[in-house]
């Protein structure tokens, strides 16, 4: 307060005093009134209250002029009361502000347990959520998922997951930009909250979503949901201006928890959206525990590849090439086989469709092609021309940049004079529009390597290949060969005849022989002879063997 606000108080305070003093009968109690006031005014220390009673004592009765007998008496008892109601007042003082102390510290920890609860809250939100989408992220499916497998209750002893994967969402992305992909994927997701809202549906990145089905009875129930997800995926959508139209693929697993983990169930999942992807996409596809297995197994076989190759676990049997004319060896066809120590020997099409998918078949192929130039080399005969080798070239080794120098290296190396080398290749190879594969097989040729379609008259038959291509020999494939086993008056069998007359036609036409696949009797071989097939391979010559039996042959 103010000076003056001061003196006013004092003032009102001294005069209360006075009359108390004066007042017949003498009540002290008006002493307890101005002792709370004072600390009410906040004059409330321990000298504040010694100097009120200093200046009462001293100066009240004389100021005032009293002179009863009993003054003095009067004076102590009322100063008595103006002490004990200062005391009182500030010790209630003292327990009030205690008190809102203590009040305020409380809900000071209220507001702060609430707002560490929000925070705790809103940190956990981030953490289990998408920041795009809002759905729950890869982190709380889970949790949920580990739940619903650790805590199986009453009728809650199955359960499934849909893996979701939008079909060639790329595309958006690339040609109309991430921000009208990311609108796409918050449309989709809020399609598939609202249209399999009981179930948790989660965004695990990009454009993978993955719904548990928790209480499943049968897998029919996880198939409701998948075909739903689908549904609703596939609705038009007005995204940034453009209305787009997407399709989604979806793996199912649905099995009974007990024995199984979610990692299991995921990769169950994820390997059954990989079926529905190869079969085209826009659909389901349900886990078969068989076909997994076997894909386990191919993968694995794929993975040994490289160790098998370093171990010398793979060899060559050669196959002979013989003239329908005379009946002489013109070549031999090279046929990789690995001798596998767990599965034993293995053909080529247990394995060459999965080094080919892997890329492997580069090494695989380059080994084989280096193993059949060596062993080739030594098959001198001492009198007539030698045999040649032929050897199966891939897409991924005919498109190789550096195929010129490895095939004129190994020659240089092994010695293989270059016309004793003959290169297969399928029509499937050269469906590429480049330029370079073709390049490389005419220089390959202008150094005398021979060049062999294989299975002529199946693949992509365009024949301006034999026009643009440095080709040798035709080998036709064993389908059309396969039909002559019938006796000749069999329509299909005449069908098949006629066929390979008029390939034989045209590659003779071109100054190109002609080897027919798939001969497996005599009268395949007459027939094939009649029409001017000029050599043959199949068991009717003779069956796959090794380097030995054909160097003996030759001999």
């Amino acid at each position: 307060m103010t000076q003056a606000q001061l003196e006013a108080l004092l003032q009102r305070l001294t005069v209360r005093l006075a009359a108390a003093l004066r007042a017949e009968p003498f009540d002290p109690r008006a002493g307890h009134q101005v002792g709370a006031e004072l600390v009410a005014a906040h004059i409330a220390s321990a000298e504040g209250l010694g100097r009120t009673v200093e200046v009462i004592q001293l100066r009240l009765v004389r100021d005032l002029g009293l002179l009863a007998d009993d003054v003095e008496d009067r004076m102590a008892r009322l100063l008595a009361t103006v002490a004990t109601g200062y005391a009182r007042a500030l010790r209630d003082r003292t327990l009030d502000e205690q008190e809102s102390i203590r009040r305020a510290a409380l809900v000071a920890r209220a507001q702060a347990e609430r707002a560490l609860r929000d925070s705790e809250s809103r940190f956990r939100h981030q953490a289990t959520h998408d920041p795009l989408t809002e759905l729950p992220n890869r982190t709380l499916f889970t949790e949920r998922l580990s739940a619903a497998i650790a805590r199986p209750g009453p009728g809650a002893d199955r359960v499934g997951v849909c893996f979701l994967d939008l079909d060639r969402f790329k595309v958006v992305n690339d040609s109309l930009g991430h921000q009208v992909g990311d609108a796409l994927l918050i449309a989709v997701a809020g399609r598939l909250r609202q249209a399999l809202g009981e179930h948790l549906v989660a965004r695990l990145g990009g454009d993978e979503f993955v719904i548990l089905v928790e209480r499943t009875s049968h897998t029919d129930d996880v198939v409701k949901v998948a075909e739903a997800a689908l549904a609703a995926v596939g609705a038009p959508a007005l995204v940034g201006g453009h209305e787009l139209t997407v399709s989604a693929s979806i793996g199912i697993v649905e099995r009974p928890v007990a024995g199984t983990t979610p990692g299991e169930l995921m990769r169950a999942a994820d390997s059954t959206l990989h079926w529905a992807k190869a079969a085209g996409g826009a659909r389901w596809s349900l886990f078969d525990p068989d076909r997994h297995r076997t894909e386990l197994a191919r993968y694995a076989l794929a993975a040994a590849i490289p160790t098998a190759i370093d171990r010398g676990e793979f060899y060559l049997d050669y196959q002979p090439l013989t003239s329908l004319r005379d009946g002489t060896l013109l070549g031999v066809e090279a046929l990789v086989r690995w001798r596998h120590p767990e599965l034993g020997v293995l053909r080529p099409d247990a394995f060459i469709g999965l080094a080919e998918e892997t890329g492997l078949i580069v090494r695989l192929g380059g080994w084989v092609l280096a193993e059949a130039c060596r062993e080739a080399e030594s098959w001198s005969t001492g009198g007539g021309p030698a045999p040649f080798v032929s050897v199966n070239l891939a897409v991924r080794q005919v498109h190789r940049p550096g195929l010129v120098q490895e095939v004129s290296g190994l020659l240089g190396r092994t010695g293989l004079p270059p016309e004793r080398l003959q290169l297969e290749i399928t029509e499937s190879t050269m469906m590429s529009t480049a330029e370079d594969p073709v390049r490389s097989l005419r220089v390959l040729a202008d150094l005398g390597v021979r060049i062999a379609i294989d299975d002529f008259g199946t693949g992509y038959c365009n024949l301006a290949y034999l026009r643009d291509l440095p080709v040798t020999e035709l080998k036709v494939a064993g389908e059309f060969v396969a039909g002559l086993r019938a006796p000749a008056v069999a329509p299909g069998s005449r069908t098949d005849e006629r066929i390979l007359a008029s390939l034989v036609s045209l590659a003779h036409a071109l100054d190109l022989t002609v080897t027919a696949e798939g001969v497996e009797t005599a009268g395949q071989a007459e027939r094939l002879r009649t029409i001017g097939c000029d050599a043959g391979q199949g068991w009717h010559f003779g069956r796959p063997a090794p380097a030995a039996d054909i160097l003996a042959r030759i001999r």
